[in-house]
C-alpha cells in the first residue's frame, strides 16, 4: 500500500482549491521607478506633451497641409486669429509675412526637438565619459580632467554659443548642436564624477577587482549602471533649457536661419508688432514655455522615482 503521508506531502499546501501565490521576483532600479512613475500624474502629462511634440518634428503633415513658408501680404498679413476653424491655416492668425502662425508652430518643433534631443545625447555621452574616467581614476588624472572643466564651466553658455556661431557663415541646426555640445557638457562631467566616487567605493567593485575583472568590465559592467541615475535625471531637466538656448539664440539672429523655422526666429519677428498683433508673439512663445515646461516636469518626476529618498 502507498505512503500516503509521503505522497501528500508532494502536493502544494492549498485552502479551499486554492494554490498559495510564487513569490514576486525582485525588481531592478530602473523597473521599480518605472512602475513608480506610471502612478504619476505629473509624468503622465508631460510625457503625452512630449510624444505630441515629437509626433509634430516627425511628421508635421498629419497635423497641417499648409506651407509654413507661404506668405501672402496682400490677403494675410497680420489677419487675427479665427478660433473657431480648428487646425486650419487661419487658427491663430498670420504673421507679419502673411504666413500661418499655426503651421509655423507645428514646422518649428522639429528644430527644437532636434536640438533638444542631439545637444542632450552629446553632452551626456561625452561629460558621463570624462566624469567616469575622473571619477575611476583620480589622481593627477582626476586633478587634469576636474581643472579643464572648471575652465570651460567659467565660459557662459550663451555668451560662449554667441561667440563661436558667428564664426559659421550658415548657421544651421547642425552647427547651432555643435556649439552647445562644446559649452555644455561641463555639468554632465562633474554629476558624473561625484556619482562614480560614490559607486566604486561599493564592495561589489571591490569583490571585482579581487576577481581579476577588467578596469573596462568594472566601468562598464558595475559602475556605470549604478551611476547612471543621477545622470538621467540631469540630462532630462536640460533637455529642456537647450531647447531654450536655441531659441534664445535665434531671437537673438545668432541662431537658426531663415529657411529654417523656428520659434526663436518667429518670436523675433513678432517684437515688432506686439502693439497691433500681440497673437503673433503668444502662440510661438507659449509653445516654447510649454515644451520647456514638459521636460522639466519630465525630470522631476524622474528624480523622484530614481530617488528612494524622495518617495
Amino acid at each position: 500500500m502507498p505512503d500516503l503521508t509521503t505522497k501528500n506531502a508532494a502536493i502544494p499546501a492549498q485552502r479551499d482549491g486554492a494554490v498559495e501565490p510564487k513569490p514576486e521576483k525582485p525588481r531592478s532600479l530602473g523597473l521599480d521607478a518605472w512602475h513608480d512613475l506610471r502612478k504619476r500624474p505629473i509624468f503622465l502629462i508631460s510625457a503625452a506633451l512630449i510624444v505630441l511634440l515629437v509626433l509634430f518634428a516627425i511628421a508635421p503633415s498629419l497635423f497641417t497641409s499648409v506651407d509654413p513658408r507661404a506668405g501672402d501680404l496682400r490677403n494675410h498679413y497680420l489677419a487675427k486669429p479665427n478660433y473657431l476653424h480648428f487646425f486650419q491655416a487661419d487658427w491663430f492668425g498670420y504673421d507679419g509675412q502673411g504666413r500661418s502662425i499655426y503651421a509655423r508652430m507645428i514646422y518649428g518643433a522639429r528644430a527644437s526637438v532636434v536640438v533638444g534631443i542631439c545637444v542632450t545625447a552629446g553632452v551626456t555621452v561625452l561629460g558621463g565619459l570624462l566624469g567616469m574616467i575622473a571619477g575611476y581614476y583620480g589622481g593627477w588624472v582626476d586633478t587634469i580632467v576636474s581643472r579643464f572643466t572648471d575652465m570651460v564651466f567659467g565660459i557662459p553658455l550663451l555668451l560662449g554659443a554667441l561667440v563661436m556661431l558667428n564664426a559659421f557663415q550658415v548657421r544651421t541646426v547642425w552647427s547651432v548642436v555643435f556649439a552647445l555640445v562644446v559649452l555644455g557638457w561641463t555639468q554632465m562631467t562633474r554629476v558624473m564624477r561625484g556619482s562614480v566616487i560614490t559607486v566604486k567605493q561599493s564592495d561589489y567593485v571591490t569583490a571585482a577587482k579581487a576577481l581579476g575583472a577588467g578596469t573596462g568590465r568594472i566601468m562598464f559592467k558595475h559602475i556605470l549602471p549604478n551611476a547612471i541615475a543621477p545622470v538621467i535625471v540631469v540630462a532630462t531637466i536640460a533637455l529642456g533649457g537647450y531647447i531654450a538656448t536655441e531659441a534664445t539664440l535665434s531671437f537673438l539672429g545668432i541662431g537658426l536661419q531663415d529657411p529654417t523655422i523656428s520659434w526663436g526666429i518667429d518670436i523675433n519677428s513678432a517684437q515688432k508688432v506686439i502693439r497691433t498683433a500681440p497673437f503673433a508673439l503668444f502662440f510661438p512663445a507659449g509653445m516654447l514655455s510649454v515644451t520647456v515646461l514638459a521636460f522639466i516636469m519630465l525630470g522631476d518626476a524622474v528624480r523622484d522615482a530614481l530617488d528612494p529618498k524622495l518617495r
